[in-house]
């Protein structure tokens, strides 16, 4: 995140709410963003979008090549390039003194990116600051899990997700048995490669167990220091069991996750936008280390509702303008809500949330990830491309969609932001 003065604009990767959320707060602070868009149109329509252009599908590579060849074309050496998932994150950091060149870089490099995009990498030095996280185990062979001594459930999962199928899509697989487990381990052996399969734990409890930590980290002799952070409380999730994104947030006060969360940025050093995702275990009343997302997330623009806009934040420290250390205020919520009532009226099924209780959550300070009244053609455009993204996906979500009745009432710990 080294600056080069004056920043001219903002190139944006991904065009779902999540990045709509980044292009609206550099847009309404007058910064010309321009968009690569994927299969997902809110990016494409939203009025901040000054111009979009189609990222393209395949290796690696060609994605690379496109980046240097837009800049070349369009002369974007002092434009900002910003992902907005994890591969670009990663095609990013892999190839920082490159891509450097051409752009203003807020991915740091590869030597400290992998320990975010590798879990394994990211219990490994938990494990060596002390930070908790849930019991993993990376098995030799199916033949290792014979022997496996630890009480089930448990779940499978990958170690990173490079390409999409059935395991990087659903996040991870549930298991309650051996014989399911050992099912399982074969069957993501053949969507990945086996060095990458995790089992781990399952963590109980529902979302009021479940928080995340999000800050902007500022860079060189500041790499790892917060400028900018808040903490959430991720009530609600689709799908309820295995959250794949959040539908429901609100902002709170927890310095015991701050903590856990400052120390491992300290000690990789870290520069830019971050999540860190968490999860209190009742039986040890510790919170674990789940995921570290080093990337823009989903629920990123309730910041601007608690005071902590952190796209502009990121804008104004790339720029050389940096103020003093905030925090988000607690008690501001957000919600996706062509995601979240589904889930809440799912939740009404099984009797864990009264209408009532719904109701009174989206009371303010409440922000939308896309309804917005200076921009309000993105969500007019989501619910029809919601609908047909999940009839064109109807198996792939009908799998994922939970039962009536949990089984043992308990919630699988991971969401994606």
């Amino acid at each position: 995140m080294t600056p080069r003065l004056p920043l001219a604009g903002a190139v944006v990767i991904g065009s779902e709410y999540r990045q709509l959320g980044l292009i609206r707060s550099l847009g309404r602070h007058g910064v010309p963003v321009w968009v690569l868009a994927g299969d997902h149109w809110l990016g494409r329509v939203t009025r901040y979008a000054r111009r979009t252009f189609a990222w393209p599908r395949g290796a690696e590579a060609d994605r690379l090549a496109f980046l240097i060849e837009l800049s070349r074309k369009h002369h974007l050496e002092r434009w900002a390039l910003i992902p907005g998932e994890d591969q670009e994150a990663a095609l990013i950091a892999r190839h920082h003194a490159a891509l450097s060149e051409h752009y203003v870089l807020t991915t740091p490099p590869w030597s400290v990116v992998q320990w975010a995009h590798d879990k394994r990498l990211t219990y490994r030095i938990a494990d060596e600051l002390g930070i908790d996280h849930p019991w993993t185990h990376r098995p030799e062979g199916r033949g290792d899990l014979e022997t496996i001594d630890h009480r089930f459930p448990l779940i499978v999962k990958p170690a990173f997700k490079e390409d999409v199928n059935a395991l990087t899509a659903a996040k991870a697989w549930r298991v309650d048995d051996r014989q399911e487990l050992i099912r399982r381990y074969d069957e993501a052996c053949e969507l990945i490669d086996p060095a990458l399969v995790m089992v781990q734990e399952l963590v109980g409890g529902g979302g009021e167990s479940q928080v995340s930590y999000a800050a902007l980290c500022g860079s060189g002799r500041a790499s790892g220091r917060p400028v900018a952070s808040l903490v959430v409380r991720r009530l609600r999730q689709w799908p309820v069991d295995f959250g794949r994104s959040s539908t429901f947030v609100e902002t709170i006060d927890l310095p015991e996750v701050e903590e856990l969360a400052e120390r491992l940025l300290a000690a990789i050093g870290f520069e830019g936008l971050v999540e860190i995702e968490f999860k209190r275990d009742a039986r040890s009343g510790s919170y674990k280390l789940l995921d570290v997302n080093p990337r823009i997330w989903g629920w990123h623009s309730v910041g601007r509702a608690a005071g902590v806009d952190f796209p502009f934040l990121m804008w104004e420290l790339l720029n050389g303008r940096s103020s003093r250390r905030v925090r988000g205020t607690p008690g501001v919520r957000w919600v996706h809500t062509v995601t979240d009532l589904p889930m809440a009226l799912l939740e009404m099924r099984r009797r864990r949330l009264s209408p009532l209780a719904y109701l009174r959550s989206l009371r303010p300070p409440v922000e939308a990830a896309v309804f917005a009244l200076d921009d309000p053609l993105p969500a007019l455009v989501e619910v029809p491309m919601v609908l047909s993204l999940l009839w064109h996906r109807r198996r792939e979500f009908a799998s994922l969609l939970p039962s009536p009745m949990p089984r043992g009432g308990e919630n699988v710990q991971h969401v994606v932001s």
